[in-house]
């Protein structure tokens, strides 16, 4: 059933402040009780004197999603999208006697609308009195512009005209509308959408999500990497939807059974295919709640600059004074045991960390500075590194082995994690971090070795590991964040297990769950063997965008959903922080265990009747014991399920 479109339609005007005086003329946006436009005007680009026009793609998201959800779309489905919008504009778009700049890649040119084809989203125009065109071909004539209307039966889409500005206000629901018109399909509307199923609410599911990802976007909360792929992914989808399409029409127009036609046929499917797997990479990023979880591959720029020229190690102490009693602990506890006989090279810098060294032969980036880090040593209270301002960056470390010890990272208005191991081997030692949006990430093929920190404050996962890389967490505090270990699918026959060790280390009041497992939806054959290694899980508790489901083991409040088979835990009488070891040690045993299954097939569809049964548990994780999971929200453990 159709959503009535409210009577007051001038509720889609974006009023800033309702309560505004009378004398308050600062603003762009008038009274509805006063005379005028309530809209703002701008002067278009170029050296043609066109006249202003309407100020409107500067509209907030509420104000977007206001319009959309209430007088536009409401609850129609994909299909009903062109049909609602020509509803709406029949209420709001004046049907002639006003004028806009028609705008394409070519020309602008001054028209006046005479006509609108509402079910069409056009309108008719003429050329305006005097004529005014500015274009990048020299000889692009008023005769041209004229010939071109015939060809279009003077027919314009609305999203190609920009209203001109009128300061009686009469025509601001026009110009508006026209903006909203415009940005749903320059924005929103996707070529394929109205080939989607029809069984659900067209706004919920396409609408709001990608409105939110573009104002996420256009107000910096989204890495840029991130962003690159989203748009790098939405190319390569319209690209081989298209070709989609030429395939099909020339089946649907061939009414022969030929071996072309079974070629095209196979072809189609091979692109459909294709289609939908990169659908679901853009609606993983254009959700919020599984953005980060899924996140992307980030191929970092940043490389090891290599050896010194004299070969040797550099140790940085990092303090705004250095003393004698802090060199001299710093021989006994740190050069000492390491130097192996070596001649090691000291290099201070001050507190702010503002130095950029020579030739290091380890790389940290902190924004745009590239620096060395082999050691810092002194106290993490006293030692504060904070990132300020926008930008993707606060440490990206790519050396061969870096060790970073007694330092505080502080985070500030950041849209990447505090600490990204890209490549190479990198140790923390006693560090506080202070995380704002994810914390430390350890990339495919790198190590991270972290002891004695603490971190928090992370909007997704305190520590993610991606599958290939080796992580290995002692004697740390992870707490505070959205989720506290997130480890990624490994599932992937390109991707190799990770290496992980997790001993001593205390995960609690975090958001979700304490340790979260990434995976695909696993066959129901798999899923029984899973559920008997890794008994006392429950059944999916969460879907989210029909694409993902959270599988929780052994809540730690009152749980919603828990089955009978979580007293086995009750009877081994083991305390919840060893439950909580135990059940990721086996949720991890069981996925190895399925990769291995899946590379033994493999194999054997190669031709290889053998398989080496130690191949992967030689990769599997080394030790989870002796850690303590308490107050986390979901409970010690978890399975994302996608």
């Amino acid at each position: 059933m159709r959503t009535p479109m409210n009577a007051n339609i001038y509720a889609i005007l974006p009023i800033k402040n309702l309560l505004q005086e009378d004398d308050d003329s600062c603003s762009d946006y008038g009274s509805r009780d006063k005379p005028g436009t309530a809209l703002g005007r701008t002067v278009p680009d170029g050296n043609v004197l066109f006249p202003d026009i309407f100020h409107t793609d500067h509209l907030l998201f509420y104000e977007r999603f206001k319009a959309y959800q209430d007088y536009i779309l409401a609850d129609c489905k994909a299909s009903e999208v062109k049909e609602f919008t020509a509803e709406y504009l029949e209420k709001v778009l004046e049907p002639s006697g006003w004028q806009a700049i028609w705008r394409t890649n070519v020309f602008e040119v001054l028209v006046e609308v005479v006509d609108v084809e509402y079910s069409a989203l056009k309108a008719v125009v003429q050329l305006s009195e005097p004529f005014l065109c500015e274009s990048r071909v020299s000889t692009f004539t008023s005769e041209c512009v004229q010939e071109l209307l015939e060809l279009k039966e003077r027919q314009i889409p609305l999203q190609e005209l920009w209203v001109v500005y009128d300061e009686s206000g009469e025509f601001d629901q026009t110009a508006l509308a026209v903006e909203h018109v415009r940005f749903f399909y320059q924005c929103i509307w996707r070529t394929w959408d109205e080939e989607e199923e029809d069984d659900f609410d067209y706004f919920v599911r396409c609408v709001e999500p990608r409105l939110r990802l573009h104002y996420d976007i256009l107000e910096q909360r989204v890495p840029s990497g991130l962003v690159a792929d989203y748009q790098n992914l939405l190319s390569q989808c319209e690209e081989l939807y298209r070709k989609f399409l030429n395939v099909r029409n020339s089946i649907s127009s061939s009414d022969s059974d030929s071996e072309v036609e079974n070629v095209s046929m196979v072809e189609g499917l091979r692109l459909y295919e294709k289609i939908e797997h990169l659908k679901q990479k853009l609606k993983l990023i254009e959700n919020p709640l599984l953005r980060y979880v899924f996140g992307y591959q980030k191929y970092s720029g940043f490389q090891a600059k290599g050896l010194r020229p004299m070969g040797t190690k550099m140790t940085h102490v990092v303090s705004s004074t250095v003393t004698a009693s802090l060199l001299q602990s710093l021989i006994r506890d740190k050069l000492c045991p390491e130097s192996c006989g070596e001649e090691l090279e000291i290099q201070t810098a001050g507190a702010c960390v503002s130095l950029v060294t020579a030739s290091p032969c380890s790389v940290v980036t902190l924004g745009s500075e590239n620096f060395g880090l082999d050691k810092c040593y002194g106290m993490p209270d006293d030692i504060v590194i904070e990132k300020r301002g926008k930008g993707d960056n606060f440490v990206d470390c790519t050396g061969a082995n870096i060790r970073i010890s007694s330092l505080k990272l502080v985070q500030h208005d950041a849209v990447e994690g505090i600490l990204n191991v890209h490549r190479g081997k990198t140790t923390l030692e006693n560090c506080v971090l202070q995380c704002e949006t994810t914390g430390v990430t350890v990339r495919t093929s790198a190590e991270l070795v972290m002891k004695n920190s603490d971190l928090y404050g992370a909007k997704g996962a305190g520590v993610e590991i991606y599958p290939g890389s080796t992580c290995t967490l002692l004697d740390n505090g992870i707490h505070h964040c959205k989720e506290g270990i997130l480890i990624k699918n490994f599932l992937d026959e390109h991707y190799d297990i990770p290496k992980i060790t997790m001993v001593n280390n205390m995960i609690h009041n975090n958001g979700g769950y304490g340790v979260v497992l990434v995976k695909p939806t696993m066959p129901s054959d798999v899923k029984d063997a899973s559920a008997e290694i890794t008994k006392g899980n429950t059944q999916p508790t969460q879907s989210v965008d029909g694409t993902a489901c959270v599988e929780g083991f052994r809540q730690e409040g009152a749980p919603e959903c828990v089955t009978d088979e979580l007293d086995l835990y009750d009877q081994a009488a083991i305390s919840e922080q060893t439950e909580g070891n135990y059940e990721i040690a086996n949720e991890l045993g069981a996925t190895s265990a399925k990769k291995s299954q899946m590379h033994k097939k493999r194999l054997s569809e190669l031709g290889i009747t053998e398989a080496d049964d130690n191949l992967m548990s030689q990769e599997m994780f080394v030790s989870i014991v002796g850690n303590q999971f308490k107050w986390n929200g979901k409970g010690s453990f978890g399975t994302f399920l996608f």
